[in-house]
Parts: C-alpha cells; sequence; structure tokens
C-alpha cells in the first residue's frame, strides 16, 4: 500500500463533506446569505436589524396564544337563536359533511348560559365572563370570522403557529425574526412565555426555527427560578474568568468555522455571546420591584408569583428592551366538559386569569405610546362547537368553520370584521383563513408574505406555503 492509498484510507466521511472544495457547510453558509428571494444576513451577526420590503405598520409582535381554544359562543358571540333552539338536534343540512373530534351525531344544540351585552361604539358582543375586555371594545379589532383547517390540538396548534399542521416548520416567531432581526443586543429576538396547569401541545414545535437558522427559534423563559436553566454562573466564577473561557470557546469555533464553513457555528457563537450577556439582563428583566403600584393592580400581577398576568406584564418589559416576537401560551382552554374541563367553573376561573391582564397590556401599551407599533393579537387553534358535548359536566367540541380572534395596534383597524350566522355554525361575512391571517400579519410587519421566503431542497418555502391573501378591510 503507499502512501497516497493510506490517506485515502485515514479520510472519513466527515473530513470528505467538509474539506471538498464544495464542502456541505461551505454551500449552506452561501445559501444562508446569498439565496435569491431570501433575506440577506450577517452570518456574523444574524439578528442584526433589517428593512423589511416596504414601510411597516407594526415593528414588534405580543402573540397571547389561548391553547386549547377558547369557546366564542360563551365569551364574543351572542346568538338569541342558538339559545331559543338549545336542547334541540341541529339542522341537518348544517351537519352534512362536517368532521368533529369527538361527536358522534346525538349531540343537541347548546345556547350559552351567559349574560351578554354590547360595549364600545362597535357595539361589540361581550359576554360576562370578560368585563375588562369591554374597556378595550374601541382598541381591538374583532375577527369574528376565523376559520382554520385542522381540528385536533397539536397539529391545530402548529397549523395556526407555523402554517402547517406536521413539525418541522417555522413558527411564525422565526419567520419575523429570521426577516426583520431584532434589537435586543443583549436577549433574544423572540422569547416565549407559559403559565396554566401544563403546556401546550406540540410543545417546543411551536416556537421552533424549523428549517431556518436555529438562531431564529424562541427561547423559552421560566415563570420562577432562574429565568433559563443553567444560566447562572458555576460556583466560583468571576465574570471576567467567565469572559475569558467564552472568548477561547469563540477562537475554537472561529477555527472550526474557517474549516467548514458551516453556518450553525456561527449560531453557537452568537449564543455563548447571548447567554453571557442575559446574565445581567434576564434577572433585570425578571425584577418588577421598579413597577409601580398602579401598574401591578392594573394587570391583577402579585410580582412573586408566576402567572399570566405576570407573563404579560414582562411581554411589554420584553419589547422595552428591543425583543421583536414574544409569544405567551396559557392552558388550558380545553373546555369539553370532563374532569377540570367544564363550561361553569373551569372556564370561568381560565378566563379570570386571562381577562384582566391581557386588556391591561392593551391599556398598557397604549399609554406608554407603544400600542401603535405594537401588535398584540390574542386566539387560541380553533373555537367550539355550537352543540354540547354528551359528558357529565358541561363542555362543546372542538370547531374549526367559525370562531373569534382579536388583533390590537400595529396598523389593525379597530371594529368588528366578520360575522357568522345565527347558530355560529359558519362565516357568512369576512372570513379569514389562518393563511390570510399569517399574509396579513406580516404585511403589517413590512412584508409581501409571497416574497419572505427561505430556500431548502430546491423549494423557495414561506409562511403560508402557496396560499394566504392580505385581509385588507382590517388594515388602518
Amino acid at each position: 500500500m503507499n502512501s497516497h492509498d493510506h490517506t485515502l484510507r485515514e479520510i472519513t466521511r466527515r473530513h470528505f463533506f467538509s474539506q471538498c472544495g464544495v464542502g456541505i457547510g461551505a454551500l449552506a453558509l452561501n445559501q444562508l446569505i446569498s439565496a435569491e428571494g431570501a433575506m440577506k444576513i450577517d452570518p456574523a451577526n444574524p439578528m442584526a436589524p433589517r428593512a423589511p420590503h416596504f414601510a411597516p405598520k407594526a415593528k414588534r409582535v405580543i402573540y397571547l396564544f389561548m391553547a386549547g381554544g377558547p369557546s366564542q359562543l360563551d365569551l364574543f358571540e351572542h346568538k338569541p337563536e342558538l339559545v331559543k333552539l338549545s336542547g334541540k338536534k341541529p339542522p341537518a343540512s348544517l351537519m352534512a359533511g362536517k368532521r368533529f373530534a369527538f361527536l358522534k351525531g346525538t349531540e343537541t344544540l347548546l345556547g350559552s348560559p351567559r349574560k351578554f351585552g354590547t360595549y364600545g361604539q362597535s357595539g361589540m358582543s361581550l359576554s360576562e365572563l370578560f368585563p375588562h375586555h369591554q374597556k378595550i371594545a374601541d382598541e381591538v379589532c374583532w375577527l369574528r370570522g376565523m376559520t382554520t383547517d385542522v381540528f385536533n390540538h397539536g397539529p391545530a396548534k402548529l397549523f395556526m403557529n407555523t402554517g402547517f399542521q406536521g413539525p418541522g416548520r417555522p413558527s411564525m416567531g422565526s419567520w419575523a425574526t429570521y426577516g426583520l432581526g431584532s434589537p435586543a443586543r443583549d436577549l433574544p429576538g423572540f422569547v416565549v412565555l407559559q403559565s396554566g396547569p401544563r403546556g401546550p401541545r406540540a410543545g417546543a414545535q411551536l416556537w421552533s426555527s424549523g428549517f431556518l437558522p436555529s438562531s431564529f427559534q424562541g427561547v423559552p423563559l421560566r415563570g420562577k427560578g432562574d429565568p433559563i436553566m443553567n444560566l447562572r454562573s458555576p460556583e466560583g466564577m468571576t465574570r471576567e474568568s467567565e469572559r475569558r473561557f467564552y472568548d477561547a470557546v469563540a477562537g475554537l469555533n472561529k477555527e472550526r468555522l474557517a474549516a467548514t464553513g458551516d453556518p450553525e457555528i456561527l449560531t453557537r457563537l452568537n449564543a455563548y455571546e447571548t447567554a453571557y450577556q442575559m446574565q445581567t439582563s434576564a434577572p433585570d428583566l425578571m425584577d418588577l420591584s421598579g413597577e409601580s403600584a398602579a401598574t401591578l393592580e392594573q394587570y391583577g400581577c402579585d410580582p412573586a408569583a408566576p402567572s399570566y398576568a405576570r407573563n404579560c406584564l414582562l411581554a411589554r418589559r420584553l419589547i422595552e428592551r428591543g425583543v421583536r416576537f414574544v409569544q405567551l401560551y396559557h392552558t388550558n382552554w380545553d373546555s369539553h366538559g370532563g374532569p377540570n374541563e367544564n363550561l361553569n367553573a373551569d372556564f370561568e376561573a381560565v378566563c379570570r386569569e386571562v381577562d384582566r391582564a391581557s386588556a391591561a397590556l392593551v391599556l398598557d401599551l397604549k399609554q406608554r405610546g407603544l400600542l401603535e407599533d405594537t401588535l398584540v393579537i390574542w386566539g387560541g387553534e380553533f373555537g367550539r362547537t355550537p352543540m354540547g358535548e354528551n359528558r357529565a359536566t358541561l363542555g362543546r367540541d372542538h370547531h374549526v368553520d367559525a370562531f373569534t380572534m382579536w388583533m390590537a395596534g400595529g396598523g389593525a383597524k379597530p371594529g368588528i370584521f366578520g360575522a357568522t350566522d345565527e347558530l355560529g355554525f359558519g362565516v357568512v361575512d369576512g372570513k379569514v383563513h389562518v393563511h390570510d391571517l399569517h399574509a396579513t400579519i406580516l404585511h403589517l410587519l413590512g412584508f409581501d408574505h409571497e416574497r419572505l421566503n427561505y430556500r431548502i431542497q430546491g423549494l423557495d418555502m414561506r409562511l403560508t406555503g402557496v396560499f394566504g391573501n392580505v385581509v385588507k378591510g382590517i388594515l388602518k
């Protein structure tokens, strides 16, 4: 065996792909910075702020996600005819071709037992369960004609967050930070906060960066203890010694980057640097001692206890520090009528947990001059059926054909948009599909949704796929 043969045998598959003239790392890096139609990302600073396609109305987003599917018929849709026919079989014509998660076809119509009133100049219908929403009736764009395609929780949450019902696609927050970067220098550009009895179904896939570089992935902050696990310095490490450690690791990573061109090494470099900065920024963020008693009262927030109210206040503090996209997940809105999921006491409790703080966030942002260019979104993955479920306690099944969401600020025009039929089965005016919602959110952020794309496996992928239309009727 000659020396040349020996050298070839010593070269591993990994060495071959990293050292050949068109190594896969170099190809990935080249795609990241020069793919046609893609955003021009600085690999050394992927979160550097970037200009969108046109002047945006919204510079940042706070998405209040009600995991489980809130009942629009018990919160936002007063249906006297449904109340009148409660207990009767639904019309066969309305049930034809419909699919539900749990209904068997023997269920009857269920009118809401809640008292409703009309509020604001728009005359928005709100139930007694959301008294604080009365204060923002004229600040909000009420989307009463929402529709989706998916009726099971995990896939439906993925669809609402990523535009696709399976895992592996980038979330909306990842697309936003991919397109815009983030002015936050010592915090992630995309932050996730959670509250409620458990995490949302589909978990971390809901804030994944998918096939986008992992720099754009959402970063969950914990409600108690250290905001991020393993962020605290090890015992015996000083700030200076830790800085030397990060610099040494960065030097090794840069050597590897030069050899392979792998863009994920840049992600690792940036992650180390952000973690170092967050050792001081994260504790400051979570410390609410500087908030006034009036502000804490407005949100209904106990600064020492994890809660949805505390997360709403933290969301405001995060965008004040430059974070581009903040997403709150709150469970449990899955009101089937089973244990801990009935439309009586259980539903009342979850409404109390979110009503006051959601309204307070909108009013607080407005008072501080932030609402004009901050888009606030409220809603779940689908709605609930006009029929009740045959269970021991009061409940409704998942409904994809008609539900309500709302948006405030960021160029969304206040008022009521859309309407459903007299029983709440389907949309009769102002239909907004999930893809349309995504296209509109991107438009408010300054993007043509058909041009914000990322090439993967030879395809130009985007949040809206090959669907979606901007809902011009809700734009200011």
